[in-house]
């Protein structure tokens, strides 16, 4: 809940900085306004309406996303990840407290299994947790013969990418029309709320 919820203000502030079209688009917007107006006052005010609308539909995009993963994978953690084959779920204890979790799904049609679900608490991070974990995952796939593990994020941290790194992946695309749970494609929606999928590949043998 957490580790998505922090999704929210990096998606609308931190994240707009991936996209230089929606940037040109918003200045336009400013420079329209002050055409229209000739008023300094609310062109200035204008910046602050559209990242406050890019707040919101971050908010509501990720509210339906956190709902969606509650209501299926996460809710039934047994059932998803540890009952099917070339499937597992890991969790990091420290003093007795859970402060990360991982999973892994294995891919039989490319024999490659999915690093899925990685997150740290916020406040045990820096302490190698989650290179602990994604290593768990590397683990795993070796152990039952998968060829390679891929991985997708919408993560805008660099620190999330520079840890895929650190650990072999490979950065092997990225794409602004990925989907997520959740959202609605409107029109208001597409131009207040974006996302970069980046997708990595760790191949761990030739097949």
């Amino acid at each position: 809940y957490d580790g998505i919820m922090e999704r929210i203000p990096n998606t609308a502030f931190r994240g707009l900085r991936q996209h230089p079209r929606t940037q040109l688009l918003y200045a336009l917007l400013a420079v329209l306004c002050f055409a229209l107006t000739r008023s300094l006052l609310l062109t200035c005010l204008v910046p602050a309406g559209l990242l406050g609308l890019r707040y919101y539909y971050s908010r509501k995009v990720v509210l339906a996303y956190l709902d969606c993963a509650l209501h299926t994978d996460m809710a039934d953690i047994e059932q998803y990840y540890m009952k099917p084959p070339g499937s597992c779920f890991w969790v990091a204890v420290l003093d007795g407290n859970v402060v990360g979790i991982v999973a892994a799904r294995a891919h039989e049609a490319d024999n490659t299994v999915e690093l899925l679900r990685m997150s740290v608490d916020s406040r045990f991070r820096g302490k190698g947790i989650a290179k602990a974990l994604g290593r768990k995952v590397l683990e795993f796939a070796l152990v039952h013969n998968y060829s390679a593990v891929v991985l997708g994020t919408t993560a805008v941290k660099v620190a999330a990418h520079k840890l895929y790194e650190s650990l072999g992946f490979r950065h092997m695309g990225s794409s602004d029309h990925y989907v997520l749970p959740g959202m609605t494609l409107s029109l208001a929606e597409r131009l207040f709320f974006q996302v970069r999928y980046h997708r990595y590949r760790l191949q761990l043998r030739e097949e």
